[in-house]
């Protein structure tokens, strides 16, 4: 018997497959670098595949990495993520990668030549910002950045925090607000 596509059953609550869910584009973040952050001015930022062996995203998949003392550096026009830290799959055998290895990242050819234009200016570096999987595949974020100095830190830390005493200030208000209307 034929049924028409129409008034078949949907999959799922949404109607998708759990392929189509995970190729919606969300990323699902393994690593955030929050200390580069904090430390550059993010000039502008990019996104870099990563050439990763088996074990590597096998790991990367548990949710195991850091970004505290990665950087990037451009070396015969390709672009290398160095000390990023993967640690080793714990079921791996002989075959398990070493843990802060070089990595390639693929990025376009005008890409690379605009980071390392602006990476040999004084000041600029390369600084990965967060690792993640989109569409089933490991991608970073990196960015070119301008060191900040310590008065520029403060002064950073010091906007946060009025930030945040204003939203409270603004959230207390509007409590009072509706505790009056009631």
């Amino acid at each position: 018997m034929f049924v028409p596509k129409e008034s078949q059953p949907k999959q799922g609550a949404s109607g998708k497959s759990a392929k189509d869910k995970d190729k919606d584009g969300k990323r699902k973040i393994v690593a955030q670098n929050k200390k580069a952050r904090h430390d550059y001015a993010i000039v502008d930022t990019y996104e870099a595949g990563i050439v990763l062996t088996g074990t590597e995203v096998k790991s990367l998949r548990q949710g195991r990495a850091s970004l505290v003392d990665g950087f990037v550096q451009i070396d015969g026009n390709e672009a290398w993520l160095h000390n990023a830290h993967i640690p080793e799959y714990s079921q791996g055998t002989w075959t398990n990668h070493s843990v802060r290895r070089k990595r390639k990242l693929l990025l376009h050819r005008e890409e690379i030549d605009k980071l390392e234009s602006k990476s040999q200016e004084t000041g600029h570096t390369i600084v990965p910002l967060a690792i993640y999987f989109k569409d089933g595949r490991a991608k970073a974020e990196i960015a070119l950045a301008k060191g900040k100095k310590e008065y520029d830190k403060r002064q950073t830390l010091r906007e946060q925090q009025d930030r945040r005493d204003s939203d409270r200030a603004i959230a207390s208000a509007k409590r009072r607000q509706r505790a009056r209307e009631r």
